[in-house]
């Protein structure tokens, strides 16, 4: 058994049990339709620009799903988004390695974003900068595992020394479209978040109000 193969099993067996943790969210319907359609707005905005590498707003989507939603929210959203896309750009063994990354990129942000009491934007804008570099080292680790031989001090170097240029392009566009776009669309999707929530709440007080009645 290889070390790819065996790193692939390990990375999907923890892909698992994160879903399961992220089941455990109390969400609504309705959030569950947002969380559907932000994870397609996420997987399709890979495609068009794919022949520009790691220049994509995915990233930036997935984050702001955590902030709004929550880690649980913002993992599912991420996990999904990777694993969708690649029905379009290929899947692979590097299709577990997506999810983990994106996953942990949307719980990650939303427990920053609960935190983190300076500036939103700029707070989101050099969490997203880390995290394109972040996103490149697991990236490559998969890499590295699956695809390299021999696995040495050398090969490992010259992986991640490959990627320099593609992670800084990853991290520069998660900087900018965090740092100019994050207020707008926070408010956005805040703003909506807050319709779901009063008109659960309604629709829970009417129906205990109509229980009352009845008894």
């Amino acid at each position: 058994m290889s070390w790819g193969f065996l790193a692939t099993i390990i990375a999907i067996a923890a892909i698992i049990m994160l879903y399961f943790w992220a089941q455990k969210a109390a969400v609504s319907s309705k959030e569950i339709v947002l969380l559907a359609a932000l994870t397609a707005i996420a997987a399709l905005g890979r495609i068009p620009f794919a022949a520009i590498p790691s220049v994509q707003p995915t990233t930036f989507i997935i984050m702001l799903s955590g902030c709004i939603f929550g880690p649980q929210a913002g993992f599912m959203v991420g996990a999904s988004a990777a694993l969708v896309s690649n029905f379009f750009l290929g899947q692979g063994p590097w299709t577990p390695w997506q999810m983990m990354a994106w996953g942990l990129i949307g719980a990650s942000t939303a427990y920053f974003y609960r935190l983190w009491s300076g500036n939103k934007a700029i707070g989101l804008a050099f969490i997203g900068l880390l995290w394109g570099y972040i996103f490149g080292w697991i990236q490559n680790l998969g890499f590295w595992l699956a695809f390299v031989y021999p696995l040495s001090i050398k090969s490992f170097i010259a992986t991640y020394a490959a990627s320099i240029i593609f992670d800084s392009l990853h991290a520069a566009c998660n900087f900018c479209l965090c740092l100019f776009l994050a207020s707008p669309v926070l408010k956005i999707l805040q703003e909506y978040q807050e319709k779901i929530t009063y008109r659960v709440l309604v629709a829970e007080d009417e129906k205990g109000v109509e229980q009352k009645s009845r008894q």
